[in-house]
C-alpha cells in the first residue's frame, strides 16, 4: 500500500526514468550543434523564412533541408550558446532535400553523424530544431516506419517534391524544425528533419531524410561546392505487385510499372514501353520508384548497364545507356 509522498518502485517507473535521462542527455549533447537559421531574401534583403541546421564541422559547415534555403544565398545562424554568425549557402540538392551552408567563424561543436541503416521501427529518437521560431526545442518519440516514399510540399509556388527512403517518426515536427536533427539515443544524428506543411502537422507524422552512405556522399559533394549528378532513364511509373504465377516463373514479385516513356530517352532507345514492369537495374532488384531513383547514380551516366523487366509475363533484359538528368 502506497502512502503520500512515496515513490512507486515499479518496472514502468524505472523505464520512464531511463527514457527521461536518455532524452535529456541527447538534448544536452546536441543542442549546441543545432542552429536556428534566419534566411534573407536575395533581392529584397529582408527576412525570408527560417529553419534549422546541424553543425557538421568545427569550421562552420551545417547541413540543412534544401527547401529551407530555397531562393536565399545566406542569412544568420543563431546557436543556443548565444552565438550568432552570418552564413552563406554552399550548395543545395532538391532531389534529396539536403543543403549545406557555412557559418562564419570556427571552434563550433560539431554533431556526430550516425547510420540510419541501423535504425529499427520502435527505436527511440529525439528531434531538435526551432519550430515556429522557438529556438532549441526538443521533442522525442519513436521510429514509426522506415523507407517511406511520398510527395511533400517543396515550398510556396514550388509544387511538390518526391521524398524517397525517408524516416517516419511520431516525434513532433512543425515548420521551423526543417533542417534540424533527428538523433538516436547515442546522440548521433541519423536524419535531417523535414517538417511537412499541411494537414499532417501535429498529427504524429514527421519525416526525416536519413543519414546513410548515399546521403553522406551528397553532403560531401555539396560541401565541396559540386553539383550532385544523377542518371536519367526517361520513364514514368509506379509500384506494381506481380501475379503469383509470374513471380514464381521469374523470381520477382514486384517492380515499377512503366506508365510513360519519353521519346528519344535512354529507356525509349532500349525499347521499353508502357505496361513493362522494371524489376532490376545493373543486376540490382528494383521494387519501387524510390529504389529505382536510388540506383540512378552518377556512376551510370553515359555507361552501359542492363535493365530487367517483365513483359507479357516473361522476364526480359535490354542494354541501356543512361544520360545525365538535367539540373
Amino acid at each position: 500500500m502506497m502512502t503520500a509522498g512515496t515513490v512507486p518502485n515499479t518496472v514502468d517507473e524505472a523505464l520512464l526514468d531511463a527514457y527521461s535521462r536518455t532524452v535529456s542527455w541527447v538534448a544536452a549533447e546536441l543542442l549546441p550543434s543545432v542552429a536556428a537559421l534566419r534566411l534573407e531574401d536575395d533581392r529584397a534583403r529582408r527576412p525570408a523564412g527560417a529553419g534549422s541546421g546541424v553543425l557538421i564541422s568545427a569550421d562552420g559547415l551545417l547541413v540543412t533541408a534544401a527547401h529551407v534555403v530555397k531562393g536565399a544565398s545566406g542569412g544568420t545562424a543563431a546557436l543556443t550558446t548565444g552565438e550568432e554568425a552570418p552564413f552563406t549557402v554552399v550548395g543545395a540538392d532538391s532531389a534529396s532535400d539536403l543543403a549545406v551552408v557555412r557559418a562564419a567563424g570556427s571552434g563550433y561543436q560539431a554533431a556526430r553523424l550516425g547510420d540510419a541503416g541501423r535504425l529499427r521501427v520502435g527505436q527511440v529518437v529525439v528531434a531538435i530544431g526551432n519550430p515556429f521560431g522557438f529556438e532549441g526545442s526538443v521533442s522525442a518519440g519513436v521510429v514509426s516506419a522506415l523507407g517511406r516514399s511520398l510527395f511533400a510540399p517543396a515550398g510556396p509556388g514550388a509544387g511538390n517534391r518526391i521524398m524517397a527512403d525517408v524516416i517516419q517518426t511520431d516525434a513532433a515536427l512543425h515548420p521551423g524544425n526543417s533542417g534540424g536533427a533527428l538523433a538516436n539515443s547515442a546522440a548521433e544524428v541519423v536524419g535531417i528533419n523535414t517538417a511537412l506543411i499541411g494537414p499532417w502537422v501535429g498529427q504524429g507524422l514527421g519525416m526525416a531524410v536519413p543519414i546513410n552512405d548515399r546521403t553522406r556522399t551528397i553532403i560531401g559533394a555539396l560541401a565541396a561546392g559540386r553539383r550532385v549528378r544523377r542518371a536519367y532513364l526517361g520513364v514514368g511509373g509506379g509500384p506494381r505487385p506481380l501475379p503469383k504465377n509470374v513471380a514464381a516463373a521469374t523470381g520477382f514479385d514486384r517492380g515499377v510499372e512503366v506508365v510513360s516513356v519519353v521519346v528519344s530517352s535512354p529507356a525509349g532507345d532500349a525499347g521499353l514501353r508502357p505496361r513493362d514492369v522494371i524489376v532490376s537495374l545493373g543486376g540490382h532488384p528494383v521494387t519501387d520508384v524510390a529504389e529505382l531513383q536510388a540506383r540512378l547514380t552518377e556512376e551510370l551516366i553515359e555507361r552501359k548497364t542492363t535493365i530487367g523487366f517483365i513483359r507479357d509475363g516473361r522476364l526480359m533484359a535490354r542494354e541501356v545507356t543512361c544520360r545525365e538528368l538535367p539540373s
